[in-house]
């Protein structure tokens, strides 16, 4: 159905300014990615939940707009969308306040709707979620998740997972832990970071990460500007040129991830497709919110 079909949630974005004001937009993890992806010229769509009010109506025409598929957004009746602030320092390193416990999109794998949503997603060429998504839908809807994966790789879809992690949304670690193992295992390519890892498994020793190698591609973030490319045998660092006027870090791996898949998907090499990856990020953090303006893609 698409090359790539990201799954999660789409959340109102706040972005709070020096001067006091705050301006609106919309984003959330694996959203961002998909514009990104949709920007560069990836047929991707988006597989969620919303509500039927006059957000979510924005919303699903601002993807429509981005060019995203919205065929797989579900609509629940009577409910709304989740809600977040970012709020940056003077180095643009941002800090996020959630209201989205009752969001639509928690619900996407326990709905009426579930399994068909759930058997699409062997038509895709690639699925893309992450760690957020994985938090969001219970131990039931990750079951049911988890299944759908299963039978999608079964079908040739490849599985890109980022272990993108809030701690707020695992309450309880050990689940933590047993979900992001399960998707490390069924992920084709893995976008992973030194801080997610230290977070959910005290190190990236200590993580299953490890034993996916020479089977996935693994792109690890490390606390410098840089990544590590693990594929197959070799194990190469691919540095980010210097940014200097950072002013808000949101959706810097999101993009990093969208440039990522947009150019493999191509036919470009793992380096080459690091470096595209770095150099969307790079152009994103200069502006405020998730999404930049479309006129300042590179």
């Amino acid at each position: 159905m698409a090359d790539v079909a990201a799954i999660g949630e789409c959340m109102i974005e706040l972005s709070e300014h020096a001067d006091g004001r705050i301006t609106r937009a919309f984003g959330g993890d694996t959203l961002n990615t998909a514009v990104y992806l949709a920007r560069l010229g990836i047929e991707t769509d988006y597989v969620t939940a919303l509500g039927d009010d006059g957000w979510s109506d924005q919303m699903v025409a601002a993807w429509q707009a981005e060019g995203i598929g919205t065929e797989r957004v579900v609509r629940l009746g009577g409910r709304l969308p989740g809600l977040y602030m970012i709020q940056t320092d003077d180095k643009g390193e941002r800090r996020f306040s959630h209201w989205r416990d009752r969001a639509p999109a928690r619900e996407l794998f326990v709905l009426p709707e579930t399994e068909a949503l759930a058997a699409s997603l062997a038509k895709d060429r690639t699925v893309y979620l992450s760690g957020i998504s994985l938090s969001l839908y219970g131990m039931d809807g990750r079951r049911r998740l988890f299944a759908a994966l299963t039978e999608a790789k079964a079908a040739g879809t490849r599985i890109a997972f980022d272990t993108n992690f809030r701690a707020r949304g695992w309450p309880v670690r050990d689940e933590a832990e047993a979900a992001f193992g399960t998707a490390l295992a069924l992920a084709d390519v893995i976008f992973s970071s030194v801080e997610d890892l230290d977070q959910v498994y005290g190190s990236v020793e200590a993580s299953p990460l490890g034993e996916q190698r020479g089977r996935a591609e693994i792109i690890l973030k490390l606390p410098t500007p840089a990544v590590r490319l693990l594929t197959g045998e070799r194990d190469i660092e691919i540095t980010a040129a210097p940014v200097m006027n950072v002013v808000d870090t949101t959706a810097a791996g999101d993009s990093f991830a969208a440039a990522y898949l947009a150019a493999r998907l191509r036919g470009a090499s793992p380096e080459i497709a690091a470096a595209a990856g770095h150099r969307l990020a790079g152009r994103v953090v200069q502006h405020h919110g998730a999404i930049i303006p479309a006129r300042a893609m590179p």
